[in-house]
């Protein structure tokens, strides 16, 4: 069963169009990573299935309820940035949220016992970390108990701690509500999600679940170590192998140079001796992450794409 269904999704402001066509579908209990570079247009249609904004044409179904019509869907929702009263408690702010929904007998406790906040659920809301008051913009969006769990960027603007305390809760709640989230970070996608659909300048290029996807679309990436006082030689190496025309794409990172290929054995045969040139720490060949898929999705499946990042010596 399809708890969102989002049919011919368009939504123009003026003459730019942030969402094309966008045709989705996610089945119940799933963790969906709804997945873009910056400006794909995944906010815009966050705010569209939360009734925030309006769409152009189409329109967004929610657990069988039309958003924007006289019934609102059983949805949580939390905004990349969620905002708070800052001199309230987080037992006073979640209060203040049960009193919104109309709640008698809010599971206030058990929601902050849920996110990690029960032992400073009196403290004032102005002295939490950012990722305290994501967990906070968590615990309120899950109070109603609601189906579906909107959540936009949730970890993009935290440290790894912070990263890895909102990603274990979202892997809790797996396959007890739908969660579907906004995200470019992709270790973290590929790390809790079920099913992935990417979306580039407004258009979905796909949606697959996360093995297939990986399975169908992984190609081979060898990496090769030098030394930091070999990076001159490495960015000379670099412009010297986007001749080749089955080498698909090109990364530095620092010293470090990052190969997509697509013809694994003839690169095996012949990119060591293309590297001959430079004192090599490391030589290896890796299976594709779904950041290189995603990379190879957005921006093309030629080296061409990233002429910059080779010429700087970065990502």
């Amino acid at each position: 069963m399809n708890v969102i269904d989002i049919q011919g999704l368009v939504k123009r402001f003026g003459n730019n169009t942030a969402i094309d066509g966008l045709d989705l579908q996610v089945s119940a209990g799933r963790t969906f990573a709804f997945l873009g570079p910056n400006g794909a247009g995944k906010t815009t249609t966050l705010r569209i299935m939360t009734g925030l904004a309006k769409a152009t044409s189409g329109k967004v179904i929610i657990e069988g309820v039309e958003v924007g019509g006289a019934q609102y869907p059983p949805i949580g929702y939390l905004p990349d940035t969620p905002n708070f009263y800052n001199w309230m408690t987080p037992r006073q702010f979640l209060t203040y949220t049960a009193n919104l929904h109309h709640m008698e007998k809010p599971p206030i406790g058990a929601v902050l016992e849920r996110v990690g906040l029960s032992e400073v659920a009196q403290k004032r809301i102005g002295g939490f970390s950012r990722g305290m008051k994501q967990r906070l913009g968590l615990a309120q969006a899950l109070l109603h108990k609601p189906r579906v769990l909107l959540l936009d960027e949730p970890v993009s603007a935290l440290d790894p701690a912070g990263r890895k305390e909102i990603l274990n809760i979202m892997s809790d709640l797996h396959g007890q509500i739908t969660v579907f989230f906004s995200t470019h970070i992709l270790n973290d996608a590929e790390r809790i999600c079920d099913e992935i659909a990417i979306l580039n300048k407004g258009k979905l290029i796909l949606q697959a679940e996360r093995e297939t996807l990986l399975a169908q679309y992984v190609h081979p990436i060898f990496e090769i170590d030098t030394l930091p006082q070999e990076l001159p030689a490495l960015r000379t190496l670099a412009e010297a192998l986007k001749q080749i025309p089955w080498i698909r794409r090109i990364e530095m990172h620092g010293a470090r140079l990052r190969l997509a290929v697509s013809d694994v054995s003839v690169a095996q045969r012949a990119l060591l001796p293309l590297c001959a040139s430079i004192p090599i720490l490391r030589f290896e060949m890796l299976s594709a992450t779904l950041e290189d898929i995603f990379l190879s999705l957005t921006e093309g499946e030629t080296h061409e794409s990233v002429p910059d990042s080779v010429a700087q010596g970065t990502a």
